[in-house]
């Protein structure tokens, strides 16, 4: 009769940690991919926030901070990610499959909710790249309807190909059983490309100070008054952005105070 060799010493999770499993993976560009996993009863979240997520690694948590994209009323969790060749976490994290487990921080954070805006018409979201993950959670959360007379998501991305979720946002959503009269009317989606032949090739930045896409949309210029602004991506873009909004009369609000404008500045680069 065969020896039955030992059983390899089951990893331990820290406290701070669930861990789930994986159970859809997908791969929008060789830079980009999207994957969901198991959600703990346990685990509660508002739109906009985001969450530790990693792996373990030679018997230590590898974590960074990410967006949650799934809404708060979905039964799984969903994460949109880089692909770094060469970073500690995305490195290794591109590479899940589904069954695999990844860790997921017990106590979710952040800046971009609406309760640290002040009351008004429209809610601009601005994202670069993976920033988009916060808007995806807040564009199916009714709460967001109800509040403003019109959401505008203006996503801006180098290629074609890494506008995630653009046929979710223009045709699944506005079609959805239950979302669809809410978000159909009120939803404008405005994406940029900066380095491909596409409609609007131009960034955020330039979007603002043009005028170009509230022209495009019909809408008004940006005015303090009357609309609010959530924005989430690199370092580069929080720099050029907030001094654009502050000098047109924007306050930038927080958890303790509200104001007109919001921006997460925990984003994943490596």
């Amino acid at each position: 009769m065969d020896a039955i060799s030992p059983a390899a010493p089951a990893v331990k999770v820290p406290p701070a940690f669930f861990e789930q499993k994986v159970t859809w993976v997908h791969h929008w560009t060789d830079k980009l991919f999207s994957f969901r996993c198991t959600r703990d009863a346990a685990f509660r979240f508002v739109a906009g926030q985001f969450s530790m997520i990693g792996l373990m690694v030679e018997g230590k948590p590898l974590v960074r901070a990410y967006s949650i994209v799934s809404a708060p009323w979905e039964e799984e969790l969903e994460f949109l990610s880089i692909k770094v060749q060469n970073g500690p976490l995305t490195s290794r994290l591109q590479h899940i499959q589904v069954g695999d487990s990844v860790l997921i921080g017990k106590k979710p954070v952040g800046t971009l909710l609406t309760e640290n805006l002040l009351p008004g018409k429209t809610l601009y979201f601005f994202a670069t790249g993976t920033g988009l993950a916060p808007f995806m959670s807040l564009i199916r959360e009714p709460d967001v309807y109800e509040k403003y007379d019109r959401v505008v998501l203006q996503h801006t991305v180098r290629e074609v190909a890494e506008l995630a979720y653009r046929d979710f946002i223009t045709k699944d959503l506005p079609a959805h059983e239950f979302l669809g009269e809410m978000v159909a009317p009120k939803l404008l989606y405005y994406p940029s490309v900066t380095r491909e032949p596409f409609p609007v090739q131009l960034r955020s930045t330039a979007l603002i100070e043009t005028g170009r896409m509230t022209t495009d949309l019909g809408l008004p210029a940006l005015n303090p008054e009357t609309d609010r602004v959530m924005m989430c991506g690199s370092e580069a873009f929080n720099a050029d952005m907030v001094p654009l909004l502050e000098a047109r009369g924007f306050v930038e609000g927080n958890n303790s105070t509200p104001g007109s404008f919001v921006l997460e500045k925990a984003f994943v680069t490596k």
